[in-house]
C-alpha cells in the first residue's frame, strides 16, 4: 500500500483537511502548523482533533506529515528571530500531541552568513530544547537545495545535526526530491547510488517521509524550484522510480507541486497506479 497525499489548508480544521484528502484520493496529508508566512497557531479544538483520528483509522491513514512555518528559522543570526524560532519549535512540539505519533517536518534553517559550522550546533540546541523524551511526535530535518546560506543543503549536514540530538528515536528525515536534485545529488541516472550514500551518512531507517516533486531547474542549480510529476527536469520516469524502489517501501510520499485540487488529483491517481504496477 501507498501513502500519498499532499499539502493542505488547516485553516478549516483537522477533520476538514481529512474530508478533502479523501476527496482527492489520498490516504495522508502535509499541513501547516500555522501560518507558513506568521507566527500565531490557531487555538487547537480537541474534538476536531479527536474527529479526524476517527476518520484516519477509518480510512486507513497513512502518518501525518505537519510542516513548521516558513518564518521559522532556530539557527537565525539574529538572536530576536532565533528566539522566536526556538519558541515556536516548542509550542508546535506540545501542540502536536494532540495529533499523537505523526511526523513534524522542518526546513533546518539559514545561516545568513555565520556558517554552517557555527548554525549546526545552534539548531541542534534548538531541538534538544523543543524535544522531550516522552512525546510521541518523529520531527523531521528536510533536505535542502542550498539555496542562499540554507543548512541541510547535502546528506552530511543533517547527520551532523543528527549527532548532536539528545533524543535520537525523534529524529529523522524527510527526502525532498526536488530539493535533492538540486542539491546536486542524480536521482535519474544513479537513484540507487543516492540512497546508497543517504544510508552510509544518515542511515535509510531515518527516512521517514518524501516530498515528491519535480524540478523546474537542472541538477545542482540549488534554486528550489518546485515542478509538476513529469513537467520538469527530473521527469515522471524517475519519480516514478523513486515511489518503487524497493529501499523506500512504506514511506510517506507527500506532494509539492504547483497544483490545484484537480491537478493533484490527477497526480495522486497516477501515483497509485504506479505502485499497482509494482505489484503485479
Amino acid at each position: 500500500m501507498i501513502y500519498i497525499g499532499n499539502h493542505l489548508s488547516s485553516s478549516k480544521g483537522f477533520e476538514a483537511m481529512g474530508k478533502a484528502a479523501l476527496k482527492l484520493g489520498a490516504n495522508t496529508f502535509a499541513f501547516f502548523t500555522r501560518n507558513p508566512r506568521g507566527g500565531k497557531a490557531k487555538e487547537i479544538d480537541p474534538a476536531d482533533a479527536e474527529r479526524l483520528r476517527s476518520l484516519m483509522e477509518e480510512h486507513h491513514f497513512g502518518k501525518l506529515v505537519a510542516h513548521a512555518p516558513y518564518t521559522m528559522n532556530v539557527c537565525a543570526a539574529k538572536s530576536d528571530i532565533r528566539e522566536f524560532s526556538w519558541n515556536i519549535l516548542k509550542d508546535d512540539m506540545e501542540r502536536m500531541e494532540y495529533l499523537p505519533g505523526n511526523y513534524y517536518n522542518f526546513h533546518p534553517g539559514a545561516h545568513v552568513g555565520q556558517g554552517a559550522e557555527e548554525a549546526i550546533p545552534v539548531i541542534a540546541d534548538a531541538l534538544n530544547h523543543a524535544i522531550k523524551p516522552d512525546q510521541s511526535t518523529v520531527v523531521l530535518l528536510e533536505t535542502m537545495a542550498g539555496k542562499g546560506s540554507e543548512v541541510g543543503r547535502n546528506f552530511e549536514e543533517l547527520e551532523r545535526i543528527i549527532e548532536l540530538v539528545d533524543c535520537k528515536d525523534k529524529i529523522g528525515v524527510c527526502f525532498d526530491t526536488c530539493h535533492t536534485w538540486d542539491g546536486g545529488y542524480d536521482l535519474v541516472e544513479d537513484l540507487g547510488g543516492v540512497l546508497r550514500t543517504f544510508d552510509q551518512i544518515i542511515g535509510l531507517d531515518r527516512l521517514k517521509a518524501v516530498h515528491l516533486n519535480d524540478s523546474m531547474n537542472v541538477r545542482d542549480s540549488h534554486k528550489d524550484r518546485h515542478q509538476k510529476i513529469g513537467e520538469g527536469e527530473i521527469g515522471a520516469e524517475a519519480l516514478k522510480r523513486i515511489v518503487t524502489h524497493p529501499l523506500l517501501a512504506g514511506r510517506l510520499f507527500i506532494l509539492e507541486t504547483p497544483n490545484d485540487d484537480a491537478g493533484y488529483a490527477r497526480e495522486i491517481a497516477m501515483i497509485k497506479s504506479w505502485a499497482d504496477e509494482s505489484m503485479e
